[in-house]
């Protein structure tokens, strides 16, 4: 029989002193929320049968990620790892220390390449002496990213927004952030266990199977435990804030909100009663009303942007429309990406035509 949330959290005091769990507002009505609480720092939270929800801080505006924690036999399977920090090492010692009932970490899966999700594989990793499971296509591409050369990567950003029309005293602060990856991620796994799509992982006698989806990333994990009803859904499916999908300096024309879209009807097949446990946000029911509001948001960004190129316009003159409220740095990087990819997946579409002026592209409705 599935363990229920609620039942779940009866429970939790099973698992050493607890923090009282923080209750914080539920924000989007068409979603059920089974447990409207979340874990206080360093503590760990029942939500399903052997599996644990640990939330890790983040040093951005978005200022959280949840880990999962699956019972695997005498020891714990560990989705995901937080930030390569030393705050979140102080989290992780005082976790290891007091909250894991003296189990061991006995693999560590990774959902995909992000500092926040990958930052801290490598060390637990070898604290364990484990593998890491991962797709090879975020491996790699984690592997380029952490050896490469700041300055060159961060260059090569500025020049594909230059290009969209961003103004010289914000590609120079974007320039100016070389090596943010590399200090995020303290350590990178030299070897991993390769995750394909379709694969079922056998943890603590259930299978999980592996759903691959891309645009968000290149080749993002997502696991799915018929036994339970529950995914662990990563960055692909969040109940509040839409997945950001950006395009990539070293695949200027490319279409990852076409791929990401695509991802999104893989997920449709599961259960509408699906639990899902994101990597941001509360834990939720209703996984079809989300993919259906998630599709109508991008229709909607379509249909706004279509209508702002009747006359030719360039993605930096879009933010605007597209983001209404003041963007720090780091938000920007975001937002010229993913308003550069709804303008690729138009043009793809045939919806746009783009043309060059002055050096600068812009986009204007066919």
């Amino acid at each position: 029989m599935q363990n229920r949330p609620g039942r779940a959290l009866l429970r939790a005091a099973r698992h050493g002193p607890l923090l009282i769990p923080r209750r914080i507002a539920i924000n989007n009505p068409l979603l059920e929320y089974p447990v409207p609480e979340v874990p206080a720092p360093a503590q760990l939270l029942e939500v399903a049968d052997g599996v644990r929800w640990l939330r890790m801080p983040l040093p951005f505006a978005l200022d959280h990620i949840n880990l999962w924690l699956l019972r695997d036999g005498d020891g714990w399977a560990l989705v995901d790892t937080g930030f390569g920090n030393a705050d979140t090492q102080k989290l992780w010692d005082q976790v290891l220390a007091e909250r894991l009932e003296g189990r061991p970490i006995t693999r560590i899966i990774v959902t995909h390449l992000h500092p926040d999700h990958l930052g801290l594989a490598g060390w637990l990793a070898e604290r364990f002496g484990v593998d890491v499971w991962m797709t090879q296509a975020e491996f790699l591409l984690a592997h380029v990213f952490w050896a490469a050369n700041g300055g060159d990567a961060l260059a090569r950003l500025a020049t594909l927004f230059e290009r969209h029309g961003l103004d010289a005293p914000r590609v120079a602060k974007i320039a100016a952030r070389a090596g943010s990856y590399r200090l995020a991620i303290p350590a990178l796994p030299a070897t991993f266990r390769r995750l394909l799509d379709g694969d079922r992982l056998v943890i603590d006698g259930r299978e999980w199977r592996i759903v691959v989806g891309r645009g968000h990333s290149p080749e993002h994990a997502a696991l799915y435990c018929p036994a339970l009803g529950a995914l662990i859904s990563g960055d692909m499916v969040l109940p509040k804030i839409t997945t950001n999908v950006s395009v990539a300096p070293f695949e200027p024309e490319g279409d990852p909100l076409g791929l990401y879209l695509a991802s999104l009807k893989r997920f449709a097949e599961l259960p509408q009663d699906t639990l899902v446990l994101p990597s941001h946000g509360l834990v939720f029911r209703g996984l079809h009303r989300r993919l259906e509001q998630l599709a109508a948001h991008h229709e909607e960004r379509f249909a706004l942007i279509t209508d702002a190129c009747a006359q030719p316009r360039a993605a930096t003159e879009l933010l605007e429309r597209l983001f209404r409220r003041e963007l720090d740095t780091h938000q920007l990087s975001f937002a010229m990406g993913e308003a550069i990819a709804h303008l690729n997946h138009l043009m793809h579409a045939g919806r746009l035509r783009r043309i060059v002026d002055g050096g600068v592209y812009r986009f204007v409705r066919t």
